[in-house]
């Protein structure tokens, strides 16, 4: 099938370091990148200028172990979590609750209470980094990828692993599925019990 060429719309441009990160919030027309300068800058999607966010809370994390909760209506920061012994690589908030998840160079995936700071699980198992966590509302509720080559799915109301995805597994579904990414490869699988279902090639990132 026949695609348009793609080009570049806009060049936003504003920090004085390596950007590392970029979340974009569904539904509104703003997004926040973090930088090698240790800055968070809120921007307009439409117009590329840096912006305040009507949302109340940013959060960020980095190579010092901390996670911060900014306050955006007072710009200040609120909230320290800490927990990690090492770099925090990945972050991701619960879609409906007060509840997020952090993991990066200590193996580890830990659940938090947002607005109190408590340290509700600590995921492990994965041997080295953990270099991605998502949450979703629907099981499997959190889902970890790390350097180890794999990819857990967890329950968050036992703490413990539900399924382990591994390069190896071959067994095939046709449920609902979820993407998993690694060199030049992305593999599809179920999301519920696992099961793979096809390579395709190419690099991807989600």
């Amino acid at each position: 099938m026949y695609h348009a060429p793609r080009k570049v719309v806009r060049v936003i441009s504003g920090h004085l370091g390596w950007v590392r990160s970029v979340a974009v919030k569904p539904g509104t027309r703003w997004f926040a990148t973090g930088a090698g300068e240790r800055v968070v800058k809120i921007w307009d999607l439409a117009s590329g200028e840096s912006m305040p966010s009507r949302h109340p809370y940013l959060f960020s994390y980095g190579e010092d172990k901390t996670v911060l909760c900014r306050d955006l209506e007072a710009n200040k920061i609120i909230r320290h979590y800490h927990g990690h012994l090492s770099g925090v690589y990945a972050l991701s908030l619960h879609p409906t609750l007060d509840v997020l998840v952090t993991a990066g160079r200590d193996a580890s995936a830990r659940v938090w209470d947002m607005r109190t700071k408590a340290q509700i699980h600590i995921l492990s198992g994965h041997t080295p980094t953990v270099a991605d966590v998502k949450y979703q509302q629907s099981e499997p509720q959190v889902i970890i990828g790390s350097m180890d080559w794999t990819v857990r799915f967890w329950d968050l109301v036992a703490g413990k692993t539900h399924v382990t995805l591994t390069p190896s597994a071959r067994s095939r579904s046709t449920r609902s599925s979820t993407p998993s990414r690694r060199a030049n490869n992305i593999k599809k699988w179920t999301c519920l019990e696992g099961a793979f279902v096809c390579n395709s090639g190419g690099t991807a990132r989600f």
